[in-house]
């Protein structure tokens, strides 16, 4: 067929588009990608919001904080993101690199709290856990009380501590574009390697340094990069009870059956605890939203309502029984303020 003949059949059912253009999901449905962490809370809002109102099903793709972000940032036309979801806040690179691509106005909505668990088997034992205990696990090289440094050598777990078992370190976790493995990394393994006091005064003295040193996951296959999908560590914790697996509190909330959360500093990963900042490894929970797009993809507004619903986000939300951990109430009325005016993100 010609490309003129194809070109007149198209035009017969307006299917002509102008030079250089084609069609997009994004112009008609509301596109949303970031935290693997977020994922069940935003798919549960998009579920609902295509039964219950005129709009498509929001896509929802679990894609890391990081990776969202990027997309999200690539730019503003209808081939790209509308909104992307966030286990940690934005940083000032990614609102520089949006702002190179032409997404200067960006919304930004704290949803609620999680918490990071480290988890195993049900069929396993529970390890009272402490911070320096998981960077000695962890870490690429550790600090030692002489102010030296040396390649980890720990390869069990009794090798940090006798009351621990004798079983391989073997930590499933996420990569490093996940917005858990950033919290994970800056609320565990910063805050144990911190335990050194000379160590506090190299973070003063030389920043870098610091986070080469505190920061740097070792490689030697103790920690295991298993994705962005968290089930899958689940599902691998069961099939291997010596090994632990990191991910955010809904994953566990969800999987009670199968896995248990260990405490972490005599803290146990439970929703009282995080709600009230006792477990030590808790983290906010955001998504932004693309100004430009308002307007063009339709539903944005009516999405945005949804999600900063009492009903939704609120303690007796649908959420908080997905293991969201709700905002104060004056915090859910700042925030749905800011999204119902499309307030600008300031950093």
């Amino acid at each position: 067929m010609t490309t003129s003949k194809r070109l007149k059949i198209m035009a017969a059912f307006g299917l002509v588009f102008l030079a250089g253009t084609a069609p997009s999901l994004a112009q008609s449905q509301i596109k949303i990608v970031g935290s693997s962490t977020v994922f069940p809370f935003s798919t549960s809002v998009a579920e609902r919001f295509g039964r219950n109102s005129e709009f498509k099903t929001p896509i929802v793709e679990s894609t890391g904080s990081g990776g969202g972000l990027k997309l999200f940032c690539s730019g503003s036309d209808a081939s790209t993101p509308d909104i992307t979801n966030a286990s940690r806040r934005i940083k000032a690179s990614e609102v520089e690199l949006c702002a190179q691509n032409g997404v200067n106005d960006i919304v930004e909505v704290k949803i609620g709290f999680d918490g990071i668990v480290v988890a195993n088997s049900l069929q396993s034992e529970l390890l009272e856990l402490s911070r320096l205990d998981l960077l000695l696990a962890l870490a690429k090289n550790i600090p030692l009380e002489n102010g030296e440094t040396i390649a980890n050598p720990f390869t069990t777990w009794n090798e940090i501590n006798p009351d621990f078992p004798d079983i391989k370190i073997e930590v499933m976790g996420p990569p490093p574009t996940s917005g858990t493995r950033d919290a994970f990394v800056e609320l565990v393994l910063e805050e144990g390697c911190l335990t050194f006091d000379w160590v506090k005064q190299l973070k003063a003295d030389d920043k870098q340094e610091f986070l080469s040193l505190c920061t740097t996951v070792r490689e030697d296959g103790a920690y295991i990069e298993a994705g962005e999908n968290d089930n899958l560590i689940v599902q691998k914790l069961v099939a291997n009870p010596d090994a632990f697996g990191v991910f955010g509190f809904s994953f566990l909330d969800s999987n009670t059956d199968l896995v248990q959360g260990n405490p972490v500093e005599g803290v146990m990963p439970e929703f009282e605890n995080i709600a009230d900042g006792k477990y030590p490894v808790s983290r906010s929970l955001y998504f932004y939203v693309k100004k430009s797009r308002v307007g063009n993809t339709p539903g944005i507004m009516e999405f945005l309502a949804e999600f900063t619903a009492d009903k939704t986000w609120g303690p007796d939300g649908y959420l908080a029984d997905k293991g969201l951990i709700p905002l104060s109430d004056a915090d859910r009325d700042f925030w749905a303020s800011r999204a119902a005016n499309l307030e600008n993100l300031s950093l």
